[in-house]
């Protein structure tokens, strides 16, 4: 599609002063461009969730993010340990993370819930030991 911007972010793994970067800068653009703040409110929710998963659970990972007129659709992909149980995974307050993550105030199993509450779609593939693809949309 020749309207759509594209942009990619790495995340670093186990850096919790750098987690939110992604997801900060996409809300600064998507308000420049008149957005919707409801969606707008969407995206930066369910994308800050993963990028958190990714620091805490995957050592990092990539984000791209593809912004349409129409809406905005973000891949998170990431080379960590992969979900063993993903229907586990999604229920509200069933969390992995180490008690020294928790005691950050990270971890309290809100992440996957949050991503599917907060996107228009939300598919989610892992494979133990390969890593994690989450794909969402919100729409305006």
């Amino acid at each position: 599609m020749s309207d759509a911007i594209v942009l990619k972010y790495d995340v670093p793994g186990d850096d919790f002063t750098r987690a939110g970067e992604a997801s900060s800068d996409i809300k600064q653009k998507l308000r420049k461009m008149g957005i919707p703040p409801e969606a707008i409110r969407k995206v930066a929710i369910s994308m800050y969730e993963g990028e958190i998963n990714m620091v805490i659970h995957a050592h990092g990972g990539q984000i791209t993010v593809e912004i349409t007129p129409e809406d905005v659709d973000m891949l998170l992909e990431d080379h960590g340990p992969g979900i063993a149980d993903i229907e586990q995974a999604m229920q509200a307050g069933f969390s992995t993370a180490p008690e020294d993550v928790r005691g950050l105030g990270f971890g309290a199993g809100m992440g996957l819930p949050n991503m599917k509450k907060y996107s228009d779609e939300f598919s989610i593939e892992s494979e133990v030991g390969v890593g994690t693809t989450v794909h969402m949309k919100v729409r305006f």
